[in-house]
C-alpha cells in the first residue's frame, strides 16, 4: 500500500514539473517572437511617451507590455522579467521623474525598470496581439 502511495505522489510531482517547464518554454517562445518582430519590423525606439490618467497596459509576457495611451500605443520592454505584472500581492509604486511622461532607463511600471519603448502603428499593435495567440498554438 505504501509503495502505491509513493508512486502516486511521484507521478503527481512529475506532472507538476512538466507543466512548469511547458509554461517556461511558452514564455521564452513569446519573448523570442516579440524580439524577432522588433528586429524584422525595425521598430523605432522613442525617448519618452506621454501619459494620462486613463492609460492602460496589457502584458504580452513578463518582459513586454503594450501600453495604450490617449492617442498612441507603445511597446514597452523591461530591463528584467517583471513578475510583478502577475503578482497582485506586492504592488510597488512607480518611479517617475516627470508625471506626464514615461522615459526608458529611468522610470518604472509596476516597480519594474523600463529598458526600451517602441512606437507602434495600429497594424503593428494587432500583429503583436496575435503573436500571443500564435505562440504555443498547435493549430
Amino acid at each position: 500500500m505504501n509503495a502505491t502511495a509513493l508512486l502516486l505522489v511521484a507521478a503527481l510531482l512529475t506532472a507538476c514539473a512538466s507543466q512548469d517547464e511547458a509554461e517556461e518554454q511558452s514564455t521564452q517562445d513569446m519573448t523570442q517572437a516579440v524580439r524577432d518582430y522588433i528586429e524584422v519590423r525595425d521598430l523605432q525606439e522613442v525617448n519618452r511617451l506621454m501619459t494620462s490618467a486613463n492609460d492602460r497596459w496589457d502584458a504580452l509576457d513578463n518582459l513586454f507590455v503594450l501600453y495604450e495611451g490617449r492617442r498612441e500605443t507603445h511597446l514597452i520592454e523591461f530591463s528584467r522579467r517583471c513578475w510583478e505584472l502577475d503578482d497582485n500581492t506586492r504592488i510597488v509604486a512607480d518611479e517617475r521623474r516627470d508625471p506626464s511622461y514615461i522615459r526608458p532607463r529611468f522610470d518604472t511600471l509596476r516597480g519594474c525598470r523600463i529598458h526600451r519603448i517602441y512606437a507602434l502603428r495600429d497594424d503593428e499593435v494587432a500583429e503583436l496581439e496575435s503573436i500571443g495567440e500564435a505562440v504555443g498554438s498547435r493549430n
